[in-house]
Parts: C-alpha cells; structure tokens; sequence
C-alpha cells in the first residue's frame, strides 16, 4: 500500500478517522477532569505521553502533507480534503490545548524529544523548499560548498530556537 493509497482508504472511510481524532481529545478532556491537579503524577503523566505522541505524530504529517501539497505540487487549497489534511492538525490543537490545563509539558516523559522532532522536520522542510526553489544559484556564483553550508546553519538555527522554545516555559 502505497501513501497515496492509505490517504485515499482514510478518505473513503471517514468514519475510522472520525473515531480516531475525536477520541484523542476527548481522552485528554477525560484525563483532565478526573486528573484534576495530578497530571504530572507517574500514571497520569505517561497517559499524557502517548496522548501526545498519538495527536502529534499525525498532526505534524499532516501539517508536513499540506506544506507539500500547497508548495511544491502547487495544489489548490480548494482541493484540500478536510477529513485527512485538516482534522488531525485541528485534532492536535485541542489535545495540546487540554493536556496544558492540567500539566506542564516539562513534567510530561519525551515531549522534548518529540518538539525537537517537530522543529526537525520544520527546517528540513524548509531547507528542501530551498533547494527547490534555489534556480537561482545557475545565475549566482555562490559555491555550492557555501550553500550547504549556509543551509546547515540554517538548520542548526532551527534547531536551536525550537530548544529555546520548549526550555522557555
């Protein structure tokens, strides 16, 4: 199965990714009741891990699929299919939203591997939407050396600001 095979079973079947976006909200909304002030705790803290990690991962494709799409296949955003480029990141949204009313993300284990995930995949985009981009370097005399460089650095400068972010708070 290919991923364009996947997105169009998902898109076929909106009743799995319904199911499966609604309830991760509605999980972290049932945590944060019964929860109430105990969120960094051992069990409640490792629930609120994989919350995370089963509304993030998806949510960052997604985001990840849109930039594509919109970029570099120059895609209207009119074509844009609501149940599988929209809801996960919507989904991801309200799930961070209600998981930091009850803890702080410093107390919860691997969500700074998970924002260094996200920052990665961030300036990895957009230093391939550079390169994509980067005809101009036939009519610059720039080194190709000093464009790799001048990219890593950019990279690196994600890289950093995302781990300044996520210690910020």
């Amino acid at each position: 199965m290919t991923l364009g095979e996947l997105i169009d079973f998902l898109y076929g079947h909106p009743y799995f990714v319904s199911c499966y976006f609604i309830g991760i909200p509605l999980a972290a909304f049932l945590a944060k009741l019964l929860g109430k002030g105990e969120g960094h705790l051992s069990p409640w803290s490792y629930f609120y891990s994989v919350l995370i990690y089963l509304s993030v991962i998806p949510g960052i494709f997604a985001l990840l699929l849109n930039v594509y799409h919109l970029l570099y296949e120059n895609t209207s955003i009119y074509k844009v299919r609501l149940p599988v480029q929209v809801v996960p990141i919507a989904s991801m949204v309200l799930s961070l939203y209600l998981i930091k009313q009850n803890v702080s993300f410093d107390k919860i284990p691997g969500f700074g591997k998970l924002s260094s995930f996200a920052f990665s995949m961030a300036g990895i985009m957009i230093i391939l939407f550079i390169l994509n981009k980067a005809r101009i370097l036939i009519f610059t005399y720039l080194p190709f050396f000093w464009l790799i460089l001048i990219l890593v650095m950019i990279y690196l400068g994600f890289r950093y600001i995302g781990k300044r972010i996520t210690k910020s708070k």
